[in-house]
């Protein structure tokens, strides 16, 4: 069984803003797979389901980002996964370019709130990730505001694309083929002019 957890934030202010591309994600691999994120669980939203003859689990925790990982722990401690094979968490990394995927086994939490609390509560960074790039922030800007704003059309098409890709991974990630979907999306984006 794996647990594929899409970070953001819960609430209608919060929906479609840079740091939210978590939740946006899962939402595409539930509807491509029919999976209804509805039960209230483990301080998330989740869904059951199967991608690739996997059993799965989609969540979008719903403790807000910096609380992120009291939901994680709490996932993987019910179902018993291993995090370090079991789980894959999907987020916004300012240090992309908007829409690059950038796929790892581990790794810090590069400065991003969910994830520390994620590495804190697991005890590990040791936990397969896609990192959504959004963009870094433009000079002068709060960091804050920033990854709380919303993309423009343009690259709100580019990160709608960029989730299908990550759908894509996620199916490869589910069947042990980590390294397969890094070679397939671990590429640069092209730039929006």
């Amino acid at each position: 069984m794996y647990i594929i957890v899409g970070l953001g934030n819960p609430t209608r202010e919060y929906e479609n803003t840079r740091h939210n591309i978590g939740f946006d994600v899962i939402d595409k691999l539930a509807q491509e797979f029919s999976i209804t994120v509805l039960e209230k669980k483990h301080k998330a939203l989740i869904g059951k389901g199967i991608i690739n003859g996997q059993k799965v689990i989609l969540a979008k925790p719903q403790t807000y980002m910096n609380l992120s990982g009291e939901s994680v722990r709490e996932l993987v401690d019910y179902y018993k996964v291993e995090e370090e094979t079991e789980l894959i968490i999907i987020y916004d990394d300012i240090s992309l370019d908007v829409g690059q995927l950038r796929i790892r086994k581990k790794g810090s939490a590069g400065g991003h709130n969910g994830i520390k609390s994620i590495i804190q509560h697991l005890g590990t960074d040791a936990f397969p990730r896609i990192k959504m790039g959004v963009g870094e922030k433009p000079k002068g800007y709060d960091l804050a505001d920033y990854v709380l704003g919303h993309f423009s059309k343009e690259e709100r098409a580019i990160m709608d694309e960029s989730a299908g890709k990550a759908t894509k991974a996620v199916e490869l990630m589910v069947i042990d083929e980590i390294g397969e979907a890094m070679n397939l999306y671990n590429k640069k984006a092209k730039n929006v002019e």
